[in-house]
């Protein structure tokens, strides 16, 4: 069943360091993050169309919404929850997911790392450069890519976390649609499941990541990599997306999947248009109310080679910058990159700006 009425944080501000997670300058803290929020973007569903206006909080209060205020309510007390850490790792600050791409057809870097020995070695450079998380993949989901068998990606992947384990304290992430992947990914040793297909590709994804027992990303993708770029559609790509992750969300508990498990993804570049793409963007903080942390993966995409007129990936650095900078002026907890060293740099010097507070502790060190 469809939502009726969202709930969006908006007047989005640094919080004060000084105070905890409630009342704070007249707002919220946003998911006890560094944000809070002043006002409210309500949007409802009009037949096909959305109403949308700005509110004040006295106002979001003051108003009868009706059969529909769990509706509203539950939204807003998810902007407020504080996110569970994912083994060990708090949300208190942006965290970077690189990628570690061990495939020879990755679009962003040209299989550069397929070898074993050549993505260990960029993965702990990655983690050198401040990546809290290394998300190893070793099937491509670009556009038109086609799927890779089972004895193929766990090649790929297995040596590459084996060899990894014990050797930083970034945290491991399998990046895989496949249950079998997953449940020897999680023998060898990753931290953290991350799943374009949101745990539907594979028809044993769900009862796998339930008896793993492992932090698990649901992504919002159109379909399949090999057509999720012909033509995309939606009838409102904000609200449509949020409406299949909350169901997937739901998916997930109802397989014994609780929600401090539970991580989201909308799916920058999945089954999307440019103008899809820039939608998701602008009303990226719509997903808090889900209450979940929320992941970005802009990194190096197209819709930024659009924008800025680059047509190589691999020289989408500043842009993919500037798309993880707004993800977090939105609150995104994880932004999932390519460039971990500059996208790190840059989150820094914005913390230290907008708190008037450098921060202390640097990527890797938070589950020490």
């Amino acid at each position: 069943m469809l939502r009726e009425i969202y709930v969006r944080p908006a007047g989005l501000m640094a919080a004060s360091v000084a105070k905890p997670a409630a009342e704070v300058r007249g707002g919220f803290r946003l998911a006890e993050g560094w944000l809070e929020f002043t006002a409210l973007d309500i949007l409802e569903r009009n037949g096909a169309g959305v109403d949308r206006r700005l509110a004040g909080l006295g106002e979001f209060f003051e108003k009868d919404w009706g059969r529909r205020t769990a509706n509203a309510a539950d939204m807003f007390q998810n902007l407020m929850a504080p996110r569970a850490r994912i083994a060990g790792l708090s949300f208190d600050r942006p965290r970077l997911m690189g990628i570690v791409n061990v495939t020879p057809d990755s679009f962003s870097d040209g299989g550069a790392h397929d070898t074993t020995a050549a993505a260990i070695a960029h993965a702990l450079q990655l983690a050198a450069d401040g990546a809290d998380i290394l998300d190893i993949g070793g099937e491509s989901t670009r556009p038109g890519a086609k799927p890779v068998l089972l004895a193929e990606e766990l090649s790929r992947v297995i040596p590459v976390i084996e060899g990894l384990a014990g050797r930083t304290n970034a945290l491991i992430s399998i990046d895989t649609r496949k249950a079998d992947v997953m449940t020897r990914a999680a023998k060898a040793g990753v931290d953290l499941i991350n799943d374009v297909s949101a745990l539907m590709h594979d028809p044993g994804a769900l009862d796998a990541v339930a008896a793993i027992d492992l932090p698990v990303v649901l992504m919002h993708a159109l379909g399949d990599p090999r057509t999720m770029q012909d033509a995309p559609t939606y009838d409102h790509v904000l609200l449509d997306v949020f409406d299949f992750l909350e169901a997937r969300i739901e998916a997930c508990r109802r397989a014994g999947i609780a929600l401090n498990r539970l991580l989201v993804d909308p799916g920058i570049g999945f089954g999307k248009t440019l103008a899809h793409n820039l939608e998701l963007m602008a009303g990226l903080s719509l997903f808090h109310g889900l209450g979940c942390p929320l992941l970005v993966g802009a990194s190096r995409k197209r819709f930024i080679g659009t924008i800025s007129g680059v047509e190589a990936a691999a020289d989408r650095v500043h842009g993919s910058v500037a798309a993880a900078l707004a993800a977090v002026t939105q609150g995104a907890q994880i932004i999932r990159v390519h460039d971990v060293k500059a996208t790190r740099q840059a989150l820094d010097v914005w913390m230290a700006a907008v708190t008037g507070k450098a921060s202390e502790v640097r990527a890797g060190e938070a589950r020490q």
